[in-house]
């Protein structure tokens, strides 16, 4: 990382000046005449078809952070990073279960956020709120990461961080990155990331082609790779007493990286960003073909995983792991390739974070501000709202990044998935029955998210066992516990609360929420383009 990589910085600035022209030209791609509604701003008129949801949701799941932080884990842990590609695996087959329902649902009723969703099955504003401000909370860092990745790519580069004294020399241009995206999002919406997620997926998957087979050729085969990660992963931490990491889980690990795997696929469509982008579609079709295709992404995963290892083999010695894979692009490719995927991974960041912005302000406008501020809101008026607060829920993600530890924000990551995770029996229940009470989920959702909470920060550093933090047992993978990971003890205390509590309020006759929703909402046929019919009276469910 010694001066500036004059070659690979053009390369990477023609892209991003490609993608920003594309950002701010989308703004008329698909334009509706009714532009001025919380539909076409922030669901793009719910018109996406099969492959551009496709492009959308693997730009929307697959990020910048995966793309630094998987391998990086490996790189400084091995075995315990592969647990994204397990997860990314048990996802699909569970939301093909209830994804396509709550398309149905929430496009009969118009309903633009999970918390829509959950306050007109259960009649709770309240439980409504509860879902929103963890939508928001768990999201925030999760946009402060996009820019971490963006931020190492031009550490490596040698035009961000550096030696620099100064804040504001060393941090422009995460901070001009940062403003073109917060303009085109205001412009474009929705609309912007879907079209620049074509360029984003592309970009990537060449990147990977390339890497899994010119990398390996370079350091002397997998065989080799496998052998040296092997070797430097058994060297003992002086910090610890322990070996740094290990190839393959050990028996004592396992249940730590199965929990871990578990829980974060139960987690990952509970984030207001891939329900924005699962809504976006056109038809409940469009999601069930998605979730039998999305398992590319998961090859993709397993295979950028493996740069990891290759990274540990390569010799690559660095202070903070995130640098690790871009520096093993600058090593191992000429500049102009090593340019053509730090745009991948900066493209990549530009992507979710643009959606998570957008899912973020969805979530206060429909959900906090028209329900409890100005519930006589016009659909514009929702969507200049949702535009300020996006831009509002950037600011606060980059004020988190230019202020916070890395390491830490990396930590943070895990604990969104503690607290979305909260959500799920609302969503994921309310979607399957009316038996769960308002107020038990209510009360299930709050004990879920103090246990996760306080448990997460309680455990120590392995470096300063004497400080709490939010962090794990190895500092690389947090949000482990003694029982696993943490977010799916707290989700199995939250069932459990809500569940018992609704068999009290059940038997003392506790009011329950009209529900406005009626069963053929959730069929195949509810909703479908072409079905139109009047809308139910709301009826109190049993």
């Amino acid at each position: 990382m010694n001066g500036v990589n004059g070659v690979a910085l053009a390369v990477f600035i023609f892209f991003f000046v490609l993608v920003t022209a594309m950002g701010f030209l989308a703004a008329r791609w698909r334009k509706a005449e009714n532009a001025d509604s919380l539909d076409e701003w922030g669901l793009g008129g719910r018109s996406f078809g099969t492959w551009i949801t496709w492009f959308l949701l693997g730009g929307d799941l697959y990020t910048a952070y995966t793309f630094v932080a998987v391998p990086a884990a490996i790189y400084a842990a091995g075995a315990a990073g592969f647990f994204a590609v397990p997860y990314t695996i048990l996802v699909y087959p569970l939301i093909f279960t209830f994804l396509p329902r709550l398309w149905s649902v929430s496009h009969r009723h118009g309903y633009v956020t999970t918390s829509d969703f959950v306050r007109g099955r259960f009649g709770s504003k309240s439980l409504a709120l509860a879902v929103a401000v963890t939508g928001i909370l768990a999201t925030m860092p999760y946009i402060a990461l996009q820019l971490v990745g963006i931020q190492s790519v031009l550490d490596v580069m040698g035009i961000g961080g550096g030696e620099s004294t100064h804040w504001f020399v060393k941090d422009l241009p995460l901070l001009i990155a940062f403003a073109v995206l917060a303009a085109y999002t205001y412009s474009s919406g929705l609309r912007a990331p879907a079209l620049i997620a074509f360029v984003k997926d592309t970009l990537i998957y060449i990147v990977i082609a390339v890497a899994i087979i010119y990398i390996p050729i370079r350091l002397g085969g997998f065989d080799d790779i496998f052998a040296k990660a092997g070797d430097a992963l058994s060297q003992t931490n002086p910090t610890t007493g322990k070996p740094k990491g290990e190839l393959t889980p050990s028996s004592a690990n396992q249940w730590a990286f199965a929990t871990l795997a578990l829980g974060s696929a139960l987690a990952l469509f509970m984030y207001p960003h891939s329900v924005t982008a699962t809504l976006s579609s056109r038809s409940r079709n469009v999601i069930r073909r998605n979730t039998t295709i999305l398992p590319l992404y998961s090859l993709m995963l397993g295979l950028l995983a493996l740069l990891g290892f290759m990274a540990i083999a390569a010799g690559i010695k660095v202070k903070n792991g995130q640098l690790a894979i871009p520096q093993l692009f600058e090593n191992m490719f000429p500049s102009w390739f090593a340019g053509v995927a730090f745009a991948a991974i900066g493209i990549g960041a530009l992507v979710p974070a643009a959606i998570m912005s957008i899912a973020a302000a969805n979530l206060f406008t429909r959900n906090i501000y028209k329900d409890f501020l100005r519930p006589n809101a016009t659909p514009a008026e929702e969507t200049k709202v949702s535009k300020i607060t996006s831009l509002l829920v950037k600011v606060g993600a980059l004020i988190f990044v230019l202020g916070m530890d890395k390491t830490v924000a990396i930590n943070f990551q895990l604990l969104g998935g503690i607290w979305i995770l909260q959500t799920f029996p609302a969503l994921v229940g309310g979607l399957f029955t009316r038996w769960f009470h308002r107020w038990a989920l209510l009360a299930g959702w709050a004990v879920g998210m103090l246990y996760g909470t306080l448990t997460a920060y309680g455990v120590p550093s392995p470096t300063l066992p004497s400080q709490k933090h939010f962090g794990g047992p190895n500092d690389i993978i947090p949000g482990i516990g003694e029982m696993g990971y943490i977010g799916l003890t707290a989700f199995v205390l939250n069932v459990v609360v809500a569940v018992a509590l609704t068999f009290v309020l059940r038997a003392v006759k506790a009011p329950d929420g009209v529900d406005e929703t009626r069963p053929s909402d959730y069929t195949a046929d509810a909703g479908d383009p072409g079905v139109k019919e009047e809308l139910p009276a709301p009826t109190a469910a049993g």
